[in-house]
């Protein structure tokens, strides 16, 4: 029994090691960076561009003394997420209260246009767009 023990430990280690991405061989550490800031009631800036199959390290700061979201669902679901525990159980938004400070690892995987947008300010203008080429 302690040998079985012993065993299921070390595969769920193993298990647990496993890189967050599906995509093997991914460098997380070489991503590039790109800022975006929250504040009332924009994003600086509004437009963020990134390319297909680049990995990418979104730093995000609430600068705003009210809780803001970046809310791009469409975007959310065309990337390969490293950390997807960083947005909503929905994944659908990252939130982001006064001083908060995250940041999102992905992969673009699928080039367009979507939009983004403070879900509880995009009726101040708080909204914007992602491209990716």
């Amino acid at each position: 029994m302690l040998k079985w023990l012993i065993s299921a430990f070390i595969c769920t280690l193993a298990i647990a090691a496993q890189p967050a991405s599906g995509k093997s061989g991914v460098d997380w550490s070489k991503a590039h960076r790109a800022d975006l800031r929250a504040v009332e009631y924009n994003f600086e800036p509004n437009h963020l561009s990134f390319r297909r199959d680049q990995t990418y390290r979104l730093h995000v700061e609430n600068h705003g003394h009210e809780t803001h979201e970046l809310t791009a669902p469409d975007f959310f679901k065309s990337v390969e997420l490293r950390n997807p525990d960083v947005l909503n159980q929905d994944r659908t938004e990252l939130v982001l209260h006064p001083g908060d400070k995250k940041d999102l690892y992905f992969v673009a995987l699928k080039p367009g246009r979507y939009d983004m947008r403070c879900a509880d300010h995009d009726w101040a203008g708080m909204t914007g767009d992602i491209t990716v080429e």
